[in-house]
């Protein structure tokens, strides 16, 4: 009664690996569905690895089933033991392959060997149909032997099943020899690839959290170090100020004055630190350019040299480019427009050209435009730079920005300026 307890433990494996796919599937089409109604593409590169997705395969030996039932093979009884056992073997390995541990464990082997044995001894018994269990053997392997040693082994396989297959077919086994490499060789690539990917879309999910969890702790240690001595200053000194007030009221205005100025260094730490997370770089306002320009029908050509620059320099030269793009976009109906940063050891310049009949709709002042421009010409002016707005002498419109890479204190005062100042409208061609 062995054999019957050990059936009885295969049927209870696939009614529990069935059990486990159903629910698999199940949240693969939640997350389908959540993802369409969010209007987003779902990430998920497939449905849930499972061996159910190798048990398709075993419709090739079909062929070897009608000739048992038809009385065509020769002591049917063995025949259907051995395709009962073989497709037992078969299933056991399929379920097993997408599990590491028990990939490699000591039993798939000893099952992939004695699933060898049998193909071979079915093969040279019976012949025909019976052949075309080496290709499903050659399955079997692919999923099972990933890594180095696969190209030799499923080689050394394929020429196996040939010679074997020789023996009933003549040089037709050449066919059997290559269906078996190739069911070998594929189904191990596309089972790898499958695999990475996972495994690589697992672990960028990973870094993202940590990513979130470093930042918010650095945001709360950040907040700790503004806010936690200048509040703890301010809670001493309100009480100084409270058993003061009954005693010695100029002592409590001294005290009341303290917590004043307190607080407003405090509010100034903390618009500087807000301002620095706000603050994007210049190459995520490149990438919003070419977004923008893309989706308002203008071809954008972005191209940046040089070493890297300081964070104030890129954020004032940030400026500038939103600027320059609203105004192509807006206005100028141009259908190309080239954003050029050019870096050098003292001075970086930023060229905003676009070739819209914007520049020719009204007389543009040589130098600066409208008030949009006229504000970052003199942002950039207190920074030590320059900005020149006008048309181009090839036609179009052109926006140019040159600031010095060392001026770092001049471009803080700029930026802060930039910060505090009321944004003014970007009103495109009316500006130039």
């Amino acid at each position: 009664m062995s054999w019957w307890r050990g059936l009885r433990c295969q049927i209870q494996r696939l009614l529990l690996a069935r059990a486990a796919w159903k629910e698999d599937m199940r949240r693969f089409k939640a997350d389908q569905k959540a993802a369409r109604k969010e209007g987003r593409m779902p990430e998920t590169p497939g449905p849930p690895p499972t061996g159910f997705a190798l048990l398709p395969w075993l419709l090739m030996g079909m062929g070897s089933l009608s000739n048992v039932l038809q009385g065509e093979t020769p002591n049917p009884w063995i025949g259907a033991v051995g395709l009962l056992v073989f497709n037992a073997l078969y299933v056991n390995i399929a379920f097993r392959a997408f599990h590491k541990e028990r990939r490699e464990a000591r039993s798939t082997r000893v099952a992939l060997l004695l699933m060898g044995l049998l193909t071979t001894g079915l093969a040279l018994g019976y012949g025909g149909n019976w052949l075309l269990f080496f290709p499903l053997f050659g399955l079997a392997t692919g999923a099972t032997l990933r890594g180095h040693r696969l190209g030799r082994t499923g080689l050394w396989l394929a020429v196996f099943a040939g010679m074997v297959s020789a023996y009933h077919e003549g040089w037709d086994g050449i066919n059997i020899a290559y269906a078996t490499f190739l069911s070998t060789m594929v189904t191990a690539a596309i089972l790898s690839l499958s695999e990475a990917v996972r495994e690589l879309r697992a672990a960028r999910e990973e870094l993202a959290r940590r990513a979130v969890e470093e930042e918010r702790m650095r945001f709360s240690r950040d907040l700790h170090d503004l806010l936690g001595h200048t509040l703890s200053v301010i809670v001493v000194k309100s009480e100084a100020a409270r058993r003061l007030a009954e005693r010695d009221m100029g002592a409590a205005l001294t005290q009341i004055t303290d917590i004043e100025s307190v607080g407003r260094q405090a509010l100034t730490e903390i618009r500087e630190a807000v301002t620095g997370y706000r603050e994007g770089s210049l190459s995520t306002e490149l990438d919003r350019a070419r977004s923008a320009l893309t989706a308002a029908g203008i071809e954008p050509v972005v191209r940046r040299s040089g070493p890297p620059l300081t964070p104030q320099t890129e954020a004032l030269l940030g400026w500038v480019v939103r600027e320059a793009v609203t105004n192509a976009v807006r206005h100028s109906g141009a259908a190309h427009c080239e954003i050029t940063v050019a870096g050098a050891a003292e001075q970086v310049r930023l060229t905003v050209f676009d070739d819209g009949a914007g520049a020719s709709a009204q007389p543009v002042v040589p130098g600066v435009g409208g008030t949009g421009l006229k504000g970052l010409t003199e942002r950039l002016a207190t920074a030590g730079g320059s900005l020149r707005a006008g048309p181009s002498p090839r036609g179009g419109f052109t926006v140019t920005a040159e600031l010095p890479v060392d001026a770092q204190e001049l471009t803080e005062k700029a930026l802060a300026s930039v910060a505090t100042a009321p944004a003014a409208p970007a009103t495109g061609c009316a500006e130039r």
